[in-house]
């Protein structure tokens, strides 16, 4: 099995057609159908069920495609891991809670910068399940997710923790009024697979609110304004509101400690050993600049 054979395989299924993929790759679309076929045959199975509109993978081919990931990622990985050690270079696909992206990295991100200039750093958000998701299909290098993860195709490690608020709009002044005192509550939340909906969904759990409907939001700024506006509440980190431009809008309801405390916690596969590109970013997420940028508050 070449490893050109796979890189085209993966051109084809991203793709979804044989000539899409044979202009990303630069070569003539007869060259991208023999080489796919060739790969068929020795494999024993049909990788592509052809259709009017293009390709889509059988059933073979989605075995198939994280294998082919994974063994091309770790080919393209080879160069880097073991020449650039002292100067790190080469793209860094990490991911990130818009929450914490906002209110931790930009320090972190700009210390690295100007210590790893060569690394291209790629920073993606979106919710706990869907970083988690990509880190394990090898979209991700690695991202900062809420915690305990505890999968063991993951390594975890522990960043800093956060205190949860819930936030009302600013004439609420009372957490048992704005938790309990409405006969449809909303919550202004992230969509779905957000660490804090749950979190905010079992705190009025605990309270016997059920029927919650969710509104939920692209951005931070989205939620704190319609909250803001007595739309609904939130559950979102201390840190954040009281950073946010829209704080003196809002008001902050403290939880009790075992409600509050999160954790968030940055995480890899096992069986891809970090490069020193995401050695030296993590290091400069725990001591950018001789003080601790991602602490606990």
């Amino acid at each position: 099995m070449e490893l050109f054979d796979l890189r085209i395989f993966l051109a084809v299924a991203h793709a979804h057609g044989m000539t899409k993929a044979a202009q990303e790759l630069h070569t003539v679309q007869s060259n991208v159908s023999a080489r796919i076929h060739a790969l068929e045959k020795e494999l024993g199975v049909p990788l592509f069920r052809r259709h009017a509109r293009g390709v889509v993978l059988t059933a073979s081919g989605e075995q198939l495609l994280p294998y082919a990931e994974r063994i091309v990622r770790l080919v393209d990985e080879v160069p880097r891991v073991v020449g650039d050690e002292g100067d790190p270079c080469g793209p860094l696909l990490l991911g990130s809670l818009e929450t914490t992206a906002g209110l931790r990295l930009p320090a972190v991100m700009a210390a690295f910068a100007e210590d790893c200039p060569r690394v291209d750093l790629s920073l993606s958000t979106g919710t706990t399940d869907h970083l988690i998701r990509d880190v394990l299909d090898y979209r991700l290098d690695g991202a900062l997710v809420t915690g305990p993860v505890r999968h063991a195709d993951l390594d975890e490690t522990p960043m800093f923790v956060e205190r949860l608020v819930v936030v009302t709009a600013r004439r609420v002044d009372d957490l048992e009024v704005a938790l309990l005192g409405v006969k449809e509550p909303r919550v202004m939340v992230f969509r779905a697979g957000c660490s804090y909906r749950r979190r905010l969904e079992d705190v009025l759990l605990t309270r016997g609110v059920v029927g919650v409907k969710c509104v939920e939001f692209g951005t931070l700024e989205g939620i704190l304004g319609c909250v803001a506006a007595g739309m609904g509440i939130s559950l979102l980190p201390a840190a954040v509101v009281e950073q946010h431009a829209s704080r003196d809008l809002v008001r902050v309801h403290e939880l009790p400690e075992e409600q509050a405390r999160t954790e968030t916690v940055f995480v890899r596969r096992t069986d891809t050993p970090p490069s020193p590109a995401l050695t030296r970013f993590l290091a400069c997420a725990r001591d950018p600049t001789g003080v601790p940028a991602l602490r606990a508050v």
